[in-house]
C-alpha cells in the first residue's frame, strides 16, 4: 500500500499506471473492489467537486464512505492514538486540509493509504485528473507547452509538481513585485508574450484582495487567439467569469468544458485502487 501526498512522490510510470486503471474501470474490471471496505474522509463543508467525486467513487466501487469535518484533525488527541484506533477499521484515509505537514504526520502513523485531497500548497488528484483528461484529447500532452496564469498557490504549485515528474514545459504569468512568482519556473509579466507558443492554458481563482493585481492578465478569447493552434483553456474550478477568465472565452471553443472534469470521478477511483494495490 502507498500514500499519495505529492505528485513528486510518484514516478511518471506510476502515473501512467493510474491512468491505465482509470481506463479499465469502465470495463468493469474493478467492480466491487471496495466491497466490505471503509474509507475515512476528512473534508471541510465547503468542498463540492472533490468530495462528491470521492464519495460517489467509493460508493460505485462498493465501499463505505465515512466523513468527518477536517478540523477534527486539529484536536488535542495525538495522531499516534487516532491512527492506532483507525488502523483497526479504516482501509483508506482521504484528507483535505490546508496544512500538508499535518497530512504527512497523519500518514506516518497510518497503516492504510493516505490520499491528499488538497492542501494550501498542492492538489495532486485534481492535476492527475486534468492530465488524464488531456491525454484523451491531445496527441501528446507531455510535449505540449503549459502556461499557468495566476499566483503561486496550490494549483500552480501542483502543476509545477506535475511538470517535474512528467517532464513537460511549464511557465507562469502573473503580476510583478507582489511575491506571486513560483520558484524555478519561467515567469512572464506580459500576458501577450506569455501566451505565444503555448498549448495548455491553466488558471486559478483569485482572492478579492489580489484581483486588481491580475486585471492585465485575464484570459480572454482575444488572448487565447494568440496561443498555438488547437490550444485549450483549463481553468481550475471554481472560476469566475469577468475575473481570471472572461465570459467570452468560457463560451468559446477554447474552454475544455465541464465534460473534461468528468475524469475526476474515474481518476480518484483509480488513485484509491492503485494506492491499495501497491506492495
Amino acid at each position: 500500500m502507498k500514500d499519495l501526498i505529492r505528485l513528486t512522490d510518484l514516478q511518471s510510470s506510476e502515473i501512467y499506471e493510474i491512468f491505465n486503471i482509470a481506463d479499465e474501470i469502465s470495463t468493469g474490471k474493478y467492480n466491487g473492489f471496495l466491497n466490505g471496505k471503509s474509507v475515512i474522509l476528512y473534508f471541510p463543508a465547503s468542498s463540492i467537486r472533490t468530495r462528491v467525486t470521492f464519495e460517489k467513487g467509493i460508493y460505485l466501487l462498493g465501499g463505505q464512505p465515512i466523513r468527518f469535518p477536517n478540523d477534527v484533525l486539529e484536536k488535542k488527541e495525538d495522531f499516534r492514538d487516532v491512527c492506532g484506533y483507525l488502523n483497526n477499521w479504516a482501509d483508506i484515509v482521504i484528507v483535505r486540509h490546508r496544512d500538508i505537514q499535518l497530512i504527512e504526520k497523519f500518514a506516518a502513523y497510518s497503516k492504510t493509504p493516505v490520499i491528499n485531497a488538497m492542501t494550501d500548497i498542492n492538489h495532486p488528484c485534481e492535476i492527475l485528473s486534468d492530465m488524464y483528461a488531456l491525454s484523451k484529447i491531445r496527441d501528446n500532452f507531455i510535449s505540449d507547452k503549459y502556461l499557468f496564469c495566476g499566483k503561486s498557490g496550490n494549483i500552480g504549485l501542483a502543476w509545477k509538481e506535475a511538470s517535474k515528474v512528467m517532464g513537460f514545459d511549464l511557465s507562469q504569468c502573473c503580476g510583478s513585485g507582489y511575491g506571486y512568482e513560483m520558484d524555478d519556473v519561467q515567469v512572464y509579466h506580459d500576458i501577450k508574450a506569455a501566451i505565444k507558443g503555448k498549448d495548455i492554458i491553466c488558471t486559478d481563482s483569485l482572492p478579492a484582495s489580489e484581483f486588481n493585481d491580475f486585471r492585465e492578465y485575464r484570459i480572454t478569447k482575444e488572448v487565447m487567439d494568440m496561443a498555438n493552434k488547437g490550444a485549450v483553456l483549463n481553468p481550475c474550478p471554481p472560476f469566475y467569469r469577468g475575473e481570471e477568465v472572461s465570459d467570452d472565452v468560457i463560451q468559446s471553443e477554447y474552454f475544455v468544458g465541464y465534460e473534461f472534469k468528468k475524469s475526476l470521478l474515474v481518476v480518484q477511483q483509480a488513485v484509491m485502487i492503485w494506492c491499495m494495490m501497491q506492495r
